[in-house]
C-alpha cells in the first residue's frame, strides 16, 4: 500500500482552535486512509504537522480540501511526496526532526498539543525587526549590452504559461516495467529526473493511480519502487504518462542518485 507525505505549519498569525479543528477533522476528510501517521513538531515561531497516509491511491479531491481548511485556518499546507528527496528530507530535518508521534487514532491528542502551542505563539512578543544597513551611495548603471544569439551565457526565456521544472531532467532511453491491479507492461523511460520519469505508452492509467515501476539502468541495477500518474498526455504518437516517485527508500534514492550523478558527469 503506497504511503503520501502531506505537512501543515502554522505561524503566530494562525487560529489555534481550527488548526486543531484540521487535525481532529483528518478521518473524515481522508476517508480512503487505511492508516496514518502523525508527528507534531514546535518551534520558537511556528508549530507543524508531518502526516503520512497509506491509500490505495492518491486522494486529490479530499487533499485539495484538507489544503483549503489548512489555508483557512492560516497554516500552509505542502505535498511531501510531491517534491524532490531532497528537499523533502531537508525540511523533515529543520521542521520536524524530534518531533512527537502519534498514531491516527491519537489525532484528539495530537490536535490538542498542536493547539497549545499556537495559542502560546499568539502570546509572545514579536521579535524586533534588525534595523536595515544604510544604503550604499547610488551608482550609475553600466549600460547593457546584449547578448549574440549563438552566445553561452544567453540563457532563452521560457515560453509563457510553461511550468519550470524543480528537478534537472536527463534524456534517457531506459527499459522500464511498470504493473498496476490489472495490468503487466514492459516499456521505455524517455526521460528521468530525482522526482520521476516519463514513459511513452499506449498504456495510461488514470491520473492519480499508483503503479509499481522497476526500472533497469544501464549498470545492470534496478529502481524498484511505487510511484503516482501525475500527468496522461493522449496522443497517438508522443503520447505516455509522467510518473512521480513514491518510494523513501534509502536503497532506491541512492540507486537514484547515484545513476543522476552518471548522468551529469556524461552531460559536462
Amino acid at each position: 500500500m503506497p504511503v503520501f507525505g502531506l505537512a501543515a505549519l502554522w505561524n503566530r498569525g494562525a487560529s489555534p482552535e481550527r488548526a486543531a479543528a484540521v487535525v481532529e477533522g483528518l478521518g473524515e476528510m481522508l476517508p480512503s486512509a487505511q492508516s496514518m501517521q502523525l508527528v507534531v513538531a514546535v518551534q520558537a515561531e511556528q508549530a507543524g504537522i508531518e502526516l503520512k497516509v497509506e491509500a490505495p491511491g492518491y486522494p486529490r479531491a479530499a487533499v485539495e480540501r484538507l489544503a483549503d481548511e489548512v489555508k483557512r485556518s492560516g497554516g500552509t499546507f505542502v505535498e511531501l511526496w510531491r517534491l524532490p528527496k531532497l528537499e523533502r528530507d531537508a525540511l523533515r530535518n529543520s521542521t520536524f526532526a524530534g518531533g512527537r508521534a502519534f498514531g491516527g487514532d491519537e489525532r484528539t491528542a495530537a490536535a490538542r498539543a498542536l493547539e497549545q502551542h499556537v495559542s502560546a505563539l499568539a502570546t509572545r512578543p514579536e521579535p524586533p525587526v534588525p534595523a536595515a544597513p544604510p544604503s550604499p551611495p547610488a551608482t550609475p548603471p553600466a549600460a547593457a549590452v546584449p547578448l549574440a544569439e549563438d552566445d553561452p551565457r544567453r540563457v532563452p526565456s521560457a515560453p509563457p504559461g510553461s511550468p519550470q521544472r524543480r528537478g534537472r531532467r536527463f534524456a534517457v532511453r531506459l527499459e522500464l516495467e511498470f504493473r498496476t491491479e490489472l495490468d503487466f507492461v514492459r516499456e521505455h523511460a524517455l526521460n528521468i529526473s530525482n522526482g520521476g520519469l516519463f514513459v511513452r505508452t499506449a498504456h495510461r492509467p488514470p491520473t492519480d493511480s499508483v503503479v509499481t515501476v522497476d526500472v533497469r539502468l544501464p549498470n545492470g541495477e534496478h529502481l524498484q519502487g511505487e510511484a503516482v500518474v501525475v500527468h496522461v498526455v493522449d496522443d497517438p504518437y508522443s503520447g505516455g504518462v509522467g510518473l512521480a516517485f513514491l518510494s523513501d527508500d534509502a536503497t532506491f534514492s541512492q540507486t537514484l542518485d547515484g545513476y543522476l550523478a552518471s548522468l551529469v558527469g556524461g552531460a559536462s
